[in-house]
C-alpha cells in the first residue's frame, strides 16, 4: 500500500525535526520534505507534489494563511494547520479552515512547543484523516464563497419536504436541537446555522471537537454571520430560544432542569472517545430530559462520536435524527457511524440540513 507523502512546513528547525520524527514513526506516513517559510513551502509543494501538508500558521515572508490560499487556487490538497492558542492564532486558524484547510492541531505551548509530544497522537490521526478528506467538496464550497453565492436551501427536492411532512412534532411540544461535528465542522456549522431563521423558536446545543481557546472565536465568527445568536456556552446559563450554545473546548456540554427551564452544565469529566467535548455525552444528557421533542444532527467528522448517544436518545423519547450525507461530508466517519445504528431518519447534504431541521420543528 502506498504511503501518505507529507510535506512539513514550519519556521522552526526544532519543530520541523519534531514533527518529522513523530510522523515518520507511523508505517503509513512518509515525510518527503520540510520547508522553513512560506516561499520555501510553495517551492517544495510544486516540486514534490505531496499528499498532505502540515502548515504552520505563523511564519515570516508568507504566513500559513497566505500559503494556504495560493495552494487552494493552484492545486488543492489536504492541509493540516499547526497553530498557537492565542486569540490571534485561533482567529487565523478559523480563517484557514474557511479557506480550505481540512483540520488543525493546536501547539501546546506556543510557536516552539518542546512539549509537542502531548499532541503527537492527534497530529498523526489528523494527517491520516486529512489524506482521506473529500477535497472535491472543499473545492466546491470554496468556489461558491469566492463567487459570493448564497446557500439556497430551496433547491432541496420537493419530495423530501413531502416525505418529512408527516413527521413534524406537534406545535405545542417543547423542542431542542443538538448538533455534533468534528473534522470539517466549522464550515458545515456555518452553512447550517446561517440558514436558520431568527425566529426558529428553539435552543440549539452544539459540540464541535476543538481544543480550549478556539471555540470562543468560532462562536463569535458564526454569531456575526447568523440571524440566530451563537455563543460559547457558560455553566449555569438558562437556554434561550433562537440561541446556539457551542461547547467550550475542554468541557463536556450537558443540560439540566432548573424549574420549568433548561440550563447549561459544563463538566470536565474524563474525555469520551478521546474527546472533551463529546457528542455522545451531550446526546446522553439530552436523552434524560423529559417532555421535550428533540432533533439530533450528526455532521462531518472522523470517528464514531455521537452514535452511542443517538441510540440513548432514541430509547428515551421523541427524537428525529439527521445525518450529513457522504456526498457533502469532508470526512464521512461520524455520520456513517450514526447511519449504521439504523436510528437516523434523514440523510441530507449539508446545504439541506437547516431546511430538514425546520421541517421537523
Amino acid at each position: 500500500m502506498a504511503r501518505i507523502r507529507v510535506l512539513i512546513v514550519d519556521d522552526s528547525a526544532f519543530m520541523r525535526k519534531l514533527i518529522s520524527d513523530f510522523l515518520s514513526e507511523h508505517p503509513e506516513i512518509e515525510v518527503i520534505g520540510t520547508a522553513r517559510n512560506g516561499e520555501d513551502a510553495l517551492k517544495k509543494y510544486r516540486e514534490t507534489h505531496p499528499d498532505v501538508i502540515t502548515l504552520d500558521v505563523e511564519m515570516p515572508k508568507l504566513n500559513g494563511l497566505e500559503v494556504l490560499k495560493i495552494i487552494m487556487q493552484e492545486r488543492p490538497l489536504p492541509v493540516v494547520m499547526l497553530s498557537s492558542t492565542t486569540k490571534e492564532g485561533a482567529d487565523t486558524t478559523l480563517q484557514a479552515i474557511q479557506a480550505g484547510a481540512v483540520d488543525f492541531v493546536a501547539k501546546p505551548s506556543g510557536s516552539i512547543s518542546i512539549d509537542l509530544h502531548k499532541v503527537k497522537t492527534e497530529l498523526i490521526e489528523k494527517v491520516l484523516s486529512a489524506s482521506k478528506a473529500n477535497l472535491s467538496k472543499l473545492s466546491s464550497q470554496q468556489e461558491a464563497r469566492t463567487a459570493g453565492m448564497a446557500i439556497n436551501t430551496s433547491t432541496q427536492p420537493e419530495k423530501n419536504s413531502a416525505k418529512l411532512f408527516g413527521k413534524r412534532f406537534s406545535p405545542e411540544a417543547k423542542k431542542i436541537v443538538c448538533i455534533g461535528t468534528s473534522t470539517g465542522g466549522p464550515r458545515a456549522l456555518q452553512q447550517v446555522l446561517t440558514s436558520l431563521p431568527k425566529d426558529i423558536g428553539v435552543p440549539l446545543l452544539v459540540v464541535q471537537h476543538m481544543p480550549p481557546g478556539f471555540t470562543k472565536s468560532l462562536a463569535a465568527r458564526l454569531d456575526s454571520l447568523s440571524s440566530i445568536t451563537v455563543k460559547e456556552a457558560e455553566d449555569g446559563e438558562l437556554l434561550q430560544k433562537g440561541t446556539a450554545y457551542i461547547a467550550p473546548g475542554g468541557f463536556h456540554l450537558e443540560v439540566k432542569n432548573v424549574g420549568p427551564s433548561l440550563a447549561v452544565r459544563l463538566s470536565q469529566a474524563p474525555p469520551r472517545n478521546g474527546h472533551r467535548p463529546s457528542v455522545d455525552v451531550m446526546f446522553e444528557s439530552v436523552s434524560a430530559i423529559k417532555n421535550y421533542s428533540k432533533v439530533a444532527v450528526v455532521m462531518t467528522g472522523m470517528g464514531a462520536d455521537g452514535s452511542r448517544g443517538l441510540i440513548e436518545m432514541k430509547k428515551n423519547g421523541n427524537v428525529k435524527a439527521i445525518a450529513e450525507s457522504q456526498d457533502s461530508s469532508i470526512v464521512f466517519g461520524m455520520p456513517k457511524a450514526a447511519i449504521a445504528t439504523n436510528m437516523v431518519d434523514d440523510v441530507a447534504n449539508v446545504e439541506h440540513i437547516a431546511e430538514t431541521i425546520m421541517n421537523y420543528i
